[in-house]
């Protein structure tokens, strides 16, 4: 094989066979094809696409491509969830341990973040003495013992993901459709989950703004999941506006200890739920994702979830007090309100734009070598349909104590602008809008 063949080959609108694919793959990982070449075949990827035989053999290529986790040790069925990234996505830190707490064993691998909040990582290690470096044995023991962890990819998981997505993002090829969802499940089939619920987010504060966009991926990753023999099911939720109240990495577990107290946000409780319910179906805890969902309702209001956290965190060598008292958590040194600048009902709410404010202020990163200041964020006190008395307050910008009088004007001003209001009232939206089996 040549791999200018290749690249003719999908240039002319032809499909790869395996054999090809694995070519192609084994062959830039080692080192024996170079950049150029595989540029080449990224855009020519982009624009004749990849049906969904091709789609499931460069996934299971890039997964083979380097080290799996063995979750065999662990008993039952393991379910993994996995979200495309939102603003105020606080949910692997709810359901990792409410799912838990209704008996199905939950390994999560999450990552660091890069925009405008920290990851999970981050927002887990705001909590005093967390640690989320965690060996495959020291993980799997975890689980073993207490039915969650929640933990960095640790080996080699997925070398071709790493290479040719440092490509794509320099060879304006990140958004073709067959190549994010290669990705996106080659890392979380190599992670070693029996099923996976995902959450795609659609919306304003999404990376596809497209509801059609999110229900073709949902498809895409649902189709290669089940054809490498994982049960997943997709649920394409809104991200037109954050999730819940806070955008910023402890007061992001701040709220999501306050929803396992059942004290949570509306929004981020049910979609919790809704995921949790699917998780718990999966995991055949129970015959249908409402029973899971009434199920975890249980496990908030007799507090076996709040226990299953406090749980996680000292099993992870955290400070477990926190759930008890919320101040153990780093706390901004300067808080400055914002003010509506009129009355009305709130019609839209940039999540984008709260995101990027809350970037400003240290909550994220820039480039990756940034700094997380784990006490700034957002506090959002107004969302769709609410109604707004001139003067009110919007949000509370959470900021350092020697947060510069510009910055702090310029965050305001992008949350003020990232609100719109009508005089009439504004029906809300959905949260989920849809799922893919």
């Amino acid at each position: 094989m040549r791999v200018y063949d290749l690249i003719l080959k999908k240039r002319n609108g032809f499909a790869f066979n395996k054999a090809e694919i694995e070519f192609l793959i084994e062959g830039y990982v080692k080192g024996d094809i170079p950049d150029y070449q595989i540029s080449a075949l990224l855009m020519a990827i982009y624009f004749c696409g990849m049906n969904e035989e091709e789609t499931l053999n460069l996934t299971r290529a890039m997964i083979n491509s380097g080290d799996t986790i063995d979750l065999k040790a662990i008993p039952g069925i393991k379910v993994d969830k996995h979200s495309t990234g939102g603003v105020g996505d606080t949910t692997t830190i709810v359901l990792a341990p409410l799912v838990a707490a209704a008996g199905a064993p939950v390994a999560k691998l999450s990552g660091r973040g890069l925009g405008h909040t920290g990851g999970t990582l981050d927002k887990l290690e705001s909590i005093p003495g967390f640690k989320t470096e965690m060996a495959v044995a020291e993980l799997v023991e975890a689980v073993k013992k207490i039915g969650v962890a929640v933990a960095g990819q640790t080996g080699n998981l997925v070398p071709a993901d790493k290479l040719l997505y440092a490509l794509r993002d320099v060879t304006a090829t990140v958004d073709s459709m067959p190549l994010i969802a290669g990705s996106i499940m080659s890392k979380k089939l190599a992670s070693g989950a029996d099923a996976l619920v995902l959450d795609v987010k659609a919306g304003d504060g999404a990376f596809l703004k497209d509801r059609a966009a999110a229900f073709n991926l949902s498809k895409m990753m649902v189709s290669i999941g089940n054809g490498a023999g994982c049960k997943t099911v997709a649920l394409v939720t809104n991200m037109d506006q954050p999730l819940g109240f806070a955008v910023g990495n402890a007061l992001e577990v701040k709220e999501a200890i306050q929803t396992l107290r059942g004290e949570g946000p509306p929004d981020l409780k049910e979609l919790c739920l809704f995921l949790g319910g699917w998780m718990l179906a999966l995991a055949g805890k129970c015959a249908h994702p409402d029973q899971g969902m009434d199920l975890l309702e249980k496990t908030i209001s007799g507090g076996a979830a709040l226990e299953k956290f406090k749980e996680l965190v000292r099993s992870q060598h955290g400070n477990d007090a926190v759930t008890e008292d919320l101040s153990l958590l780093p706390q901004s040194g300067k808080q400055v309100a914002v003010a509506a600048p009129a009355a009305g009902y709130v019609k839209k709410l940039e999540a984008e734009a709260i995101g990027l404010a809350a970037m400003m202020l240290g909550a994220g990163r820039e480039t990756k070598d940034s700094t997380i200041d784990p006490a700034v964020g957002i506090v959002i006190t107004k969302k769709i349909g609410d109604s707004v008395q001139a003067g009110e307050n919007l949000a509370v910008i959470h900021a350092g104590a020697t947060a510069p009088a510009d910055q702090l004007d310029a965050v305001r001003n992008m949350i003020i602008n990232a609100y719109s209001f009508q005089d009439d009232p504004v029906e809300k939206e959905k949260l989920v809008l849809g799922q893919v089996e």
